[in-house]
């Protein structure tokens, strides 16, 4: 059996370095944070330009707002705290403040899923693409590794309007490169498939790409893609996918409902319905334990997929 080795790496520190990145460049960047400085690496950020950075406590919602003050005089604010907070907790000021105005603010949504691990339900923000995808608007954008992140986050400062970035704490395979393109909007194509489709988001690509090379040893060719933005939805290389390759499952990090999976489907019913199938958290909350054990729990793994695809194919061929 094919097996991959990757390289690991905590998407929060390309988020942290993204940020270093585009303070070297563009002296409008500021940088918000609700407490947790070194958690969501923006220590960075703030060791180099502390006049430029603002640590708003534990008080999320009052941050949403002076991120958005600070954007009607200029200032390309990019503010992060765990999502559980950052959107949870602030979603009317999210809604109405940022979304509804438009203002130009980047959000980070960090500690995002359930590989939290030991910090429990109460942390792991399983619905946040759900949400943030029902407000018009926003960019959503959920990359798949250290180098991914960091190249969001750059892509986030040239887009004229509110943009999520949701990433995890621990480490994660990297399965992309300094010298990949990163096009917001666009599916990137991971590995080549005729027999059917794994298009993944964040962490789950990688489980994509392991997947493809047991079902590989044999014989079956799955295609993944990296559904890297969520909003906007990249259409094309989804009913491409379909008609190509006659199935579509999907692999994410959070709830089976409102998130990438639910996206995708409406595409396909639209463009080229196609039997379909789902690797997400079936409609639970999540739990305290390691990360690599919640993974194993909740189903988020190659086996999965691998078990998913060839009861798509059965499908197929009735």
């Amino acid at each position: 059996m094919s097996r991959r080795t990757f390289e690991w790496r905590t998407t929060r520190e390309g988020w942290g370095r993204g940020l270093v990145d585009l303070g070297e460049r563009h002296e409008d960047v500021v940088v918000l944070v609700g407490d947790n400085t070194t958690s969501t690496q923006v220590h960075l950020f703030a060791d180099r330009w502390p006049e430029r950075f603002f640590q708003m406590g534990i008080a999320e919602q009052n941050m949403v707002n002076v991120a958005a003050g600070l954007s009607r005089f200029g200032k390309v604010p990019f503010y992060v705290t765990y999502s559980a907070f950052g959107i949870g907790r602030a979603l009317d000021q999210l809604r109405v403040t940022i979304g509804y105005t438009p203002c130009n603010v980047k959000i980070g949504g960090g500690h995002s899923g359930i590989s939290v691990g030991p910090d429990g339900a109460t942390h792991q923000m399983l619905e946040d693409l759900a949400i943030m995808r029902a407000l018009p608007n926003f960019t959503i954008l959920v990359p798949a590794d250290f180098e991914q992140t960091r190249k969001a986050v750059q892509a986030a400062y040239f887009i004229d309007g509110p943009v999520y970035i949701r990433f995890g704490r621990e480490q994660v395979p990297c399965v992309t490169g300094p010298d990949d393109i990163f096009e917001v909007g666009k599916a990137q194509l991971m590995a080549e498939g005729s027999d059917c489709t794994c298009i993944a988001t964040g962490q789950m690509v990688s489980e994509a790409l392991i997947a493809h090379d047991q079902l590989a040893d044999e014989g079956i060719w799955l295609r993944v893609l990296n559904m890297h933005t969520i909003k906007p939805l990249d259409e094309p290389a989804i009913a491409c996918a379909a008609r190509e390759t006659g199935a579509i499952v999907t692999a994410e990090e959070h709830q089976i409902y409102g998130g990438l999976g639910s996206a995708v489907a409406q595409v396909v019913a639209e463009h080229a319905p196609v039997p379909m199938d789902y690797v997400a958290i079936m409609d639970h909350y999540g739990a305290s334990g390691q990360p690599e054990e919640l993974l194993d729990k909740f189903g988020l793994r190659a086996s999965t997929i691998v078990g998913k695809v060839k009861r798509l194919l059965e499908r197929k061929k009735n």
